[in-house]
């Protein structure tokens, strides 16, 4: 039987009591036009490839097969001082026999000439790198992202209060949201290693604190990042010992410290990123269970390099903090990560017949793990309304890498969206 789910929830709830407020209160000069109301029908499904023995609990042939409605409205009022933006997905997951209304976006805003001011549900993006993530920190959508969902399906909304400030020396941004976990691969349609094991999570409460100061120099952009935040992946442990106590997941705390730097340079543009992960909880490094502070590195570089055909290409580096205390900890048998991870990407697009047609790859190369994740990507606009996409998500290498764990998930995708 279909469940239901909703998810709005804590500031969300604020922003939607607000631009309810607002559009009830509102004086006719405000309101003097009803809102637009567009969106699109979508159908996705994606087929796993090779023969596979799944668990009772996975999806396995089909883990995904879902059709979705999207409604989207937005307006302002007050000479475009105040503003709202809602956009709702209704979704039949027909995979997992799941009905689920999802808030993507929902918030009213405050525009000065000095300052704005957003609250409610709403997506934060932040850095420059492509597809891998250093100082942006929110949260995101695994499950949709290895199952061949449009890439906006990526980013997972936040419930945020987000205060844009413009002095003269720098733009600020500040963002106060609620705890989101990353949504990641789980047993409902993933061939995963290792065992089933049933694990008590505890959520952080109270706020997540976000900082940017960002900065244009000629054609370059600067920023300098700051965020008070949590680990998005839960850190596991057993308690009563290894023999048969109850496993239970923790989001520690950490704080990020990072900059970014881009701009054009010869005929393309080179990206800069690096980020300092202050692992509160485990500053000595001692606890194998919660990750060590880590610094990371990201240098990009993007051009086009024929007629309606770009190139990019991505180094990107992790290095764990207190290595040899992580070793000393570690417990015997469990499986010991790199002091260095490295990974390269390669992102190719090219268009063809008027640009109605992309032929698209992406690809990540673990370096140090040996291990790959390729994605290639065909799309067809019909027209301005229609379009159609298939493409794969395809996992290679070595079994103990970050993609090559995922080597039994191989999917073949195909996407149809209508806007109206």
């Amino acid at each position: 039987m279909d469940q239901i789910r909703v998810r709005t929830t804590g500031i969300a709830l604020f922003g939607t009591l607000s631009v309810l407020a607002w559009g009830t209160t509102a004086p006719a000069a405000v309101t003097d036009r009803l809102p637009e109301i567009h969106g699109f029908v979508q159908a996705h499904a994606a087929a796993r490839l090779g023969s596979v023995e799944c668990a009772p609990r996975t999806t396995c042939s089909w883990p995904y097969n879902e059709q979705r409605l999207q409604l989207k409205t937005e307006g302002d009022g007050l000479e475009d001082a105040l503003g709202y933006a809602a956009k709702l997905d209704l979704l039949h997951d027909a995979a997992l026999g799941n009905l689920e209304l999802d808030v993507r976006k929902l918030h009213a805003d405050y525009n000065a000439e000095r300052f704005t001011v957003r609250v409610g549900r709403q997506v934060v993006t932040w850095g420059v790198a492509d597809l891998l993530f250093i100082n942006d920190t929110f949260p995101k959508d695994w499950v949709s992202f290895f199952g061949g969902l449009p890439l906006e399906y990526l980013k997972l909304g936040s419930n945020a209060v987000r205060l844009d400030l413009f002095p003269e020396f720098s733009d600020l941004e500040l963002v106060l949201a609620d705890f989101r976990k990353d949504r990641l691969p789980d047993r409902d349609r993933f061939v995963l290693p290792g065992p089933d094991i049933p694990t008590a999570l505890d959520e952080p409460s109270g706020l997540e604190a976000s900082l940017r100061a960002s900065r244009h120099f000629g054609s370059w952009d600067a920023a300098l990042y700051f965020s008070h935040t949590h680990y998005r992946a839960p850190a596991l442990s057993q308690e009563g010992g290894r023999a048969g106590g109850q496993w239970r997941g923790q989001y520690p705390r950490m704080n990020a410290y990072g900059a970014s730097l881009s701009g054009s340079l010869g005929s393309g543009v080179l990206s800069l990123e690096t980020g300092y992960y202050d692992s509160i909880e485990d500053r000595d490094g001692t606890r194998p269970a919660i990750e060590n502070s880590q610094t990371r590195f990201l240098v990009g570089y993007s051009r086009q390099v024929a007629e309606d055909t770009t190139l990019g290409l991505q180094a990107y580096a992790e290095w764990m903090h207190h290595y040899d205390a992580y070793r000393r900890a570690l417990p015997e048998g469990f499986p010991r990560r790199d002091e260095l991870r490295t990974v390269a990407t390669l992102r190719f697009t090219q268009f063809h017949i008027h640009q109605t047609l992309r032929l698209g790859l992406f690809a990540f190369w673990g370096l140090s793990e040996h291990d790959g994740y390729i994605i290639p990507s065909v799309r067809y606009t019909f027209s301005d309304a229609l379009w159609g996409e298939v493409g794969a998500n395809l996992f290679v290498g070595d079994r103990a890498g970050q993609f090559g764990a995922l080597g039994d998930d191989d999917n073949l995708y195909a996407t149809v969206r209508y806007a109206f």
